[in-house]
């Protein structure tokens, strides 16, 4: 008796499981199938440092010469300050950088994570699409920042949509009906993210509220800008990325974009750069030095100084792929990703901040509150600098 209610059990169970594939199918929500394997069959609830493993990539090559970081001398001479112990375990942080005058002066790794470690960039991409964004208006390929979106795509010449710009998408101000979910398996944000196929899924948004008037942060905005690049100089992201950012910039290690899957092969471009804090701290040198690096005129200086500000007076927490803060009164802007990811750039003290990890903490103001706490904390122990 039992053995025939514990099969009949399993049928409908059995039954029910491969009614809700169907259903997956039928409504085109077959990505969420991905999305379960990729996460919830790995142990976790949310993406993570790592989930690029599960997921095609292409490569981001660097050069032959790489151009080592400076040391500072007096690298490691601090030790952390018991908040920020505290708030490296509690957030999982797993990579800790100060950088002072161009040199690394603290650095520490954890879990077994080191400075070779790749680990997704997450939106930390956003402000390095940006920077492609200012490469290709400076190579010619885009206009400017004033181009119409519909230049390159035609879903987007009529109505509200000829308004938008390839700078309102940098901006966050395209006014795209996007849903930016990241609790939903249904949302947008997670189709965009385990879909095949992400240029299909972004050539089928609308715009709906008028482009270039207010700040609203959507993925979405990035991901078309990224398909703007790809369009407008034919070629894939990461090869551009290698081409004018990776090799001139010497990085130390090779990274990989998060593609959408191997026969469509679009780069998330709203997010995914698997690589490291020594890297990608390169960014906010570049970012902070208007342009420069190592000596060469990567990016136009009157770029940098533009996206390093708060395009709207009334949203004043972002610039153009990047966010902007007046923490400790200082003028600070930052990349940033979903799980605490910055690097936090302070020009009027030569300083760059980096953090990679797990967790971040909950909301204040326009960041978490880890923000803050890097911050001040990192300033505590440059004041303690012999």
């Amino acid at each position: 008796m039992i053995k025939r209610i514990l099969k009949f059990f399993l049928k409908g169970l059995l039954a029910i499981i491969l009614l809700c594939v169907v259903l997956l199918y039928i409504f085109d929500s077959e990505y969420i199938l991905k999305g379960v394997r990729v996460v919830y069959m790995t142990g976790h609830t949310t993406a993570y440092l790592d989930d690029y493993r599960y997921f095609d990539n292409r490569t981001i090559e660097k050069g032959n010469a790489t151009i080592p970081w400076a040391i500072h001398k007096q690298y490691n001479a601090v030790k952390e300050t018991d908040r920020l112990h505290k708030t490296n375990q509690k957030f999982g942080t797993i990579a800790y950088m100060i950088i002072k005058n161009d040199s690394i002066w603290y650095e520490k790794y954890a879990e077994g994570f080191n400075e070779t470690s790749k680990t997704n960039s997450f939106s930390m991409a956003k402000s390095i699409v940006t920077a492609m964004l200012g490469k290709a208006i400076m190579d010619g390929y885009i206009k400017s920042l004033d181009q119409p979106l519909g230049d390159f795509f035609p879903e987007f010449s009529e109505g509200l949509a000829a308004k938008t710009t390839v700078g309102d998408l940098s901006s966050m101000s395209s006014g795209l009906n996007w849903e930016e979910s990241y609790k939903s398996p249904f949302s947008i944000t997670a189709k965009a993210y385990y879909d095949t196929n992400i240029r299909e899924v972004l050539l089928g948004l609308e715009v709906t509220e008028e482009p270039g008037q207010r700040f609203k942060y959507l993925s979405g905005n990035t991901q078309l800008l990224g398909m703007v690049i790809e369009k407008a100089t034919g070629k894939t992201l990461s090869a551009y990325l290698s081409e004018n950012f990776w090799k001139p910039m010497g990085m130390e290690q090779e990274a990989i974009w998060q593609l959408d899957s191997e026969n469509s092969g679009m780069e998330k471009a709203y997010c995914c750069v698997a690589s490291n804090a020594r890297d990608f701290a390169r960014f906010g040198i570049l970012f902070k030095n208007k342009g420069v690096f190592a000596g060469q005129q990567i990016l136009p200086a009157e770029f940098t100084e533009k996206i390093t500000k708060p395009r709207f007076e009334k949203d004043d927490m972002y610039g153009y792929g990047l966010w902007i803060s007046d923490h400790l009164d200082k003028k600070i802007f930052a990349m940033r990703g979903i799980l605490g990811q910055y690097v936090i750039c302070i020009p009027e003290d030569n300083v760059i901040i980096v953090r990679l990890g797990h967790q971040r903490g909950g909301p204040q103001k326009s960041f978490s509150e880890d923000f803050y706490i890097f911050i001040e904390e990192a300033y505590k122990m440059l004041a303690h600098a012999s």
